[in-house]
């Protein structure tokens, strides 16, 4: 919902050091996967409840995937960065959960349970629109940097992100703050669903989305 008010100042932010390695000869790509392994790594670290080391390591890979974009932007982008992008991503946002349901499993499994089903709805929903949107060869005019399609929600990367760091520094509450993060999730995919059904009607060739607007 706030990202594409964020992004502006996440580019000024990142782009001295993403010049810096690109000048160096660092692909993209080995951003996206190093700050991949550095996010797994949340999931043992949650697991024993050191929930302020997981902090640090969900930031550092949220740093190196806008860091990725930004090195992409200079060295040019690719079809291989913008799937590996997408594709680990969904991964790391489902392991955050994951890593608290096995730190208490009496008190948090059903919780993260219902939050890994809202984010394979937000997810699929995401990757089935910008499948279909690429096919038809439409874009997102405030994304024209994007590799796909990028369809807002009410809960996107931003409010993910604050999500993330709310329940490492409050992680008593967990069971809470998921089952309330699930259901904003749910109202996103249901409006990325209607998004669809609209887009799509037979005999409808272009499409406006009203995040767009």
């Amino acid at each position: 919902m706030i990202d594409r008010y964020l992004l502006p100042f996440q580019r000024a932010l990142l782009a001295p050091p993403a010049a810096a390695l690109a000048s160096r000869g660092v692909p993209a790509d080995r951003v996206t996967i190093a700050g991949f392994l550095i996010g797994v790594l949340a999931l043992p670290a949650l697991s024993l409840g050191w929930y302020k080391v997981a902090l640090a390591l969900i930031a550092a890979n949220r740093i190196a995937d806008g860091l990725d974009g930004a090195i992409a932007r200079k060295m040019g982008p690719t079809d291989r960065g913008a799937f590996l992008d997408i594709a680990l991503d969904f991964v790391f946002y489902a392991i955050v959960p994951l890593g608290f349901a096995l730190a208490d499993p009496g008190r948090n499994a059903v919780a993260a349970a219902v939050l890994i089903a809202a984010f394979i709805g937000t997810g699929s929903s995401f990757l089935a629109f910008a499948t279909i949107a690429a096919k038809r060869g439409l874009e997102a005019e405030r994304y024209p940097s994007k590799g796909f399609y990028y369809l807002g929600g009410l809960t996107e990367g931003s409010e993910t992100i604050a999500f993330f760091a709310a329940i490492c520094l409050w992680p008593q509450h967990f069971p809470l703050l998921a089952l309330l993060f699930a259901a904003a999730c749910w109202v996103t995919t249901v409006t990325r669903w209607r998004m669809g059904w609209v887009a799509f009607a037979p005999g409808k060739e272009s499409y406006r989305s009203p995040t767009e607007e």
